[in-house]
């Protein structure tokens, strides 16, 4: 079963946080900002994910987040997507 999840890191090293942005982006994740990925992944791609960024992490400094978010949340978001014209 896939989830829908929201990834979110603060990481202060320019290398590694490159490093866990691929990582996301090479598990299907989108960019929705700077450093937050949304997507739904199963169970064992979520823990797989995880561990490849704490290897990524090693011993240096760093926060990262993965949030599951229910169908009923989702539905209920309030978003604003517009472009400049």
């Amino acid at each position: 079963m896939r989830a829908r999840l929201l990834l979110i890191y603060d990481i202060p090293d320019d290398g590694i946080r490159t490093k866990v942005a691929d990582a996301c982006l090479d598990y299907g994740l989108d960019r929705i900002q700077y450093s937050a990925f949304l997507g739904q992944l199963s169970t064992t791609h979520q823990e797989e994910l995880m561990l490849k960024v704490q290897k990524k992490l090693g011993d240096r400094s760093g926060k990262v987040s993965l949030i599951p978010i229910c169908e009923r949340d989702w539905s209920a978001r309030l978003e604003i997507d517009q472009d400049a014209g």
